[in-house]
């Protein structure tokens, strides 16, 4: 987002701040994302439903609480929708999951041009999404972030409670591993 949607976001966060109504704008905004990004760590629809509307209602009750920081409003929303992930997990004492898509994964991997001459196929494709499952919590978190969810370093500090300098680190780390296991190229901007 440019500084001035940001800007402008954030008028709409005071509005709602004033007149709870004005809300429906930004739960219309990220309603999907958050979603989405709630579906991937549950592979439930049904729970990732339950997960997006407890965000959202925890988000429009905390809303005085909101602090602007030079962020997009959508960071806080993440920053809360990860929150109840990690919630519902300690509640339930369950496996975390994170679900991949391939068409995800690939645009990962084609997007950042880090695959070699390599073409697809089936085999690469199974290694890829089985190495990517491997990796621990903290790495898919940066990676999913920063690719599937479009978050620059310093959204991603911010949701997951780190210095950017951290966020940037771990996710070179897990682009590091990638191409030594994948033999993908150095280019990962």
């Amino acid at each position: 987002m440019s500084e001035d949607e940001i800007r402008l976001e954030n008028e709409i966060v005071a509005r709602a701040k004033r007149d709870p109504k004005a809300f429906a704008g930004l739960y219309e905004k990220y309603f999907d994302r958050i979603y989405f990004y709630l579906l991937r760590h549950t592979d439930e629809e049904e729970t990732a439903g339950d997960l997006c509307s407890q965000t959202f209602v925890n988000a429009l009750n905390h809303l005085n609480r909101y602090e602007f920081r030079g962020l997009p409003f959508s960071a806080w929303l993440y920053k809360i929708a990860a929150n109840e992930v990690n919630k519902y997990y300690r509640k339930n004492k369950g496996k975390k999951v994170f679900s991949l898509e391939e068409a995800k994964v690939r645009e990962l991997v084609d997007q950042n041009h880090l695959m070699t001459d390599m073409g697809w196929d089936e085999e690469l494709i199974e290694r890829l999404l089985a190495y990517l499952k491997e990796l621990p919590t903290d790495m898919i978190q940066v990676l999913e972030l920063r690719f599937f969810e479009d978050k620059d370093f310093a959204e991603i500090a911010f949701i997951l409670d780190m210095t950017e300098s951290g966020a940037k680190m771990r996710t070179y780390r897990a682009l590091d591993r990638l191409r030594k296991n994948f033999n993908v190229k150095e280019k990962y901007e």
